[in-house]
């Protein structure tokens, strides 16, 4: 059988854990091969010794490419072999051309100087081919995820590819813009191009891949050549059955915490334009209110808004706690109202990485291990790891810094965070985005019984599943305004969509309500 890669028993260690234990893989050439396990498996950590960031001589075990031994130094070095691997965090300089950032590193030059007429026909000619007709002079960030995404591919075809290593690609990403480049991939792959895929989206897998490896802990516990049933190869990647992937729960829902009362905010960059439009709601103690929505809708705006107006110019509109009104107007005011926001973008917002976890999880919350303006370090030490063992954050101590902890483990830590700070709402934006099956179980167990204790939780996610699976109560926005609502137990995928289309034609003033669904679905 003719394989591009073996990689033979690939050990990589790192103070007081051992990431990799006696790693074994082999991809065939012209495959796309699923790299799947749960957050902390040593996927990533795989991958980084493949490509050369963590060099020759750093981790045990041997690598062979293309039938030869390979011993890379740095990930130029696995580059120049045709071995490129695109991050998660992608690795683009906003302010840049698309050109410049495809070519940085790699400048096309004559005696020191950049020819630009080169640079640009040879980045049209890449663009095509990801599918993207852009400028090749447009500034990257200008654009959005998904054509940002493709870009890196560009860049990767650019360094005339043979194994492209694909981490994550589609957790930003909507659903429009996944299946784009999941087509593309499926495209390279037919013309000879192979992949590694990790993903935490076995529809995903199931989509493009045609072999999957599941790491567990460290180490390889399953390769399967051709699809198998999702249940399997979750079973594979957390070591136990999960017929159920969100747990229990008996809602008990009382009376109004909050109401929010045409609330509006504009957007800064744009004149004219409303990133929240007139939004009213109101959300119960011990409920669970989900915020549905395609990308854009408005759901993060609306969210950071509330949270002390952390985004956008408020117009208008009015927010009560216990039918008083609260001031909202800066951050330390909505947290002393009681409000807490886990952002989407944990590792930019949510952490300070460089940190350790008892430095972080005080950080919403300092007059809680303070005494008279000073830090009490026994304290911080005692509240940090009370709450890595509540809510099982995995790490050898209290000590390790964030940036090393899986993405899970990160989640749990920006949680541990805000749950110190005592707040009686909670607005939980994307909070599995990243993070596999098993974590995500965790943190839904998390979500339930910090209802069931009597918090209040407003749950925005791209993943309707998860709203279906967790919530009480669904909202619907739609370009700046909520558009209907429903009662999860009436809730289906296929009614949320039709409310989305239906406001896209006829956007009111008026909340769709669950009578009006019915009506409007024996239409569609």
């Amino acid at each position: 059988m003719d394989h591009i890669l073996e990689m033979r028993g690939i050990t990589k260690e790192f103070p007081g854990v051992k990431a990799l234990d006696n790693v074994n893989m082999t991809v065939r050439r012209g495959e796309i091969r699923a790299l799947v396990g749960e957050n902390g498996a040593g996927k990533s950590t795989l991958m980084k010794v493949l490509s050369g960031v963590y060099p020759h001589g750093s981790y045990q075990g041997e690598i062979l490419y293309k039938g030869q031994p390979m011993a890379f130094r740095d990930i130029k070095d696995s580059e120049d072999r045709g071995i490129v691997i695109i991050h998660q965090e992608l690795a683009l300089v906003p302010q840049m051309s698309i050109a410049e950032n495809i070519f940085l590193g790699n400048e096309i030059a004559t005696r020191g100087v950049i020819d630009r007429r080169e640079t640009n026909r040879r980045t049209a000619e890449l663009l095509a081919q990801v599918g993207l007709r852009e400028s090749p002079e447009t500034r990257v960030g200008e654009l959005g995820m998904g054509k940002q995404q493709l870009i890196e591919i560009a860049k990767a075809l650019s360094k005339k590819v043979d194994l492209l290593i694909l981490d994550e690609p589609t957790s930003s990403l909507n659903e429009h813009d996944s299946d784009a480049l999941l087509r593309l991939l499926a495209g390279f792959r037919d013309r000879g191009m192979t992949a590694i895929l990790i993903s935490h989206k076995l529809n995903e897998i199931s989509q493009v891949c045609d072999s999957i490896t599941v790491l567990r802990d460290g180490a390889t516990v399953a390769h399967h050549d051709g699809m198998v049933e999702e249940s399997r190869i979750i079973r594979d990647m957390v070591g136990r059955s999960m017929n159920d992937r969100y747990p229990p729960r008996q809602p008990r829902v009382g009376e109004v915490v909050m109401q929010v009362r045409d609330w509006t905010v504009a957007d800064p960059a744009r004149e004219g334009r409303l990133l929240v439009n007139r939004a009213s709601f109101e959300l119960r103690r011990g409920e669970v209110l989900g915020i549905a929505g395609l990308m854009g809708a408005g759901r993060t705006e609306l969210a950071m808004s509330l949270f002390g107006r952390s985004m956008g110019d408020w117009q208008s509109g009015s927010v009560s706690i216990h039918g008083k009104p609260a001031d909202l107007t800066t951050v330390p005011r909505a947290i002393a109202a009681g409000l807490a926001y886990v952002t989407e973008d944990r590792k930019s917002l949510g952490l300070v990485l460089e940190d350790t976890i008892r430095r972080n999880i005080p950080l919403a919350n300092l007059a809680g291990i303070s005494a008279r303006g000073v830090v009490d370090r026994a304290r911080e030490g005692a509240v940090a790891r009370d709450y890595r063992q509540r809510i099982n954050i995995r790490s050898p101590s209290v000590e390790q810094k964030t940036v090393n902890l899986s993405g899970g483990n990160q989640q749990k830590v920006v949680l541990a965070k805000w749950l110190f700070a005592e707040p009686e709402i909670l607005i939980l934006d994307e909070p599995t985005r990243g993070i596999d099956v098993g974590a995500k179980y965790e943190i839904y167990t998390i979500i339930r019984d910090l209802a069931a204790s009597g918090k209040s939780i407003i749950v925005i996610s791209s993943e309707m599943p998860e709203l279906l699976g967790i919530t009480d109560r669904i909202l619907v926005m739609n370009e700046g305004r909520l558009v209907g609502e429903m009662p999860t137990a009436e809730a289906t995928q296929e009614r949320i969509m039709q409310v989305i289309i239906r406001s896209g034609h006829d956007l009111t003033d008026k909340t769709v309500t669950p009578e009006e669904i019915e009506a409007e679905a024996a239409h569609v």
